[in-house]
């Protein structure tokens, strides 16, 4: 990762009394939330960047397979983190909207413990469990 990883970000500390989704939660969350998308395009422009530059003609034809293989594994990884930028894309709008922290199924407060450990969570963890069980 980059510089700022931004899982380093502190928690969020509520204070007493506070309202669910406070100004305060809301900037820290846009923040890290930021500070994750800056992440992820500086990681893929590092990507395009090692790509070209190691590209070269390489003479051995096992060489260029590894060296192809390694291309192709970055590329899988990149792929997923565009995914998740868009993901992180629509968390913003949602914060926007005015949305943000609540249960997209059942309108529920998602706990501050989740949205730590997943800021683009859109279910609460009860919901997510029967959504993720259905699946299967």
């Amino acid at each position: 990762m980059s510089q700022t990883d931004y899982q380093n970000i502190p928690h969020y500390v509520l204070k007493k009394g506070e309202e669910f989704m406070s100004k305060a939660q809301l900037d820290h969350f846009i923040s890290k939330l930021n500070t994750w998308r800056e992440e992820l395009v500086s990681d893929a422009e590092s990507t395009i960047s090692h790509i070209k530059k190691e590209s070269t003609q390489v003479a051995d034809i096992n060489d260029r397979a590894t060296l192809e293989e390694e291309f192709a594994l970055e590329l899988r990884t990149r792929d997923r983190e565009r995914k998740l930028i868009g993901k992180i894309d629509k968390t913003l709008h949602i914060i926007e909207m005015g949305d943000y922290g609540y249960c997209k199924t059942c309108g529920t407060e998602i706990s501050l413990v989740r949205l730590e450990a997943r800021p683009t969570a859109d279910e609460c963890i009860d919901c997510k469990t029967i959504s993720e069980k259905k699946e299967v």
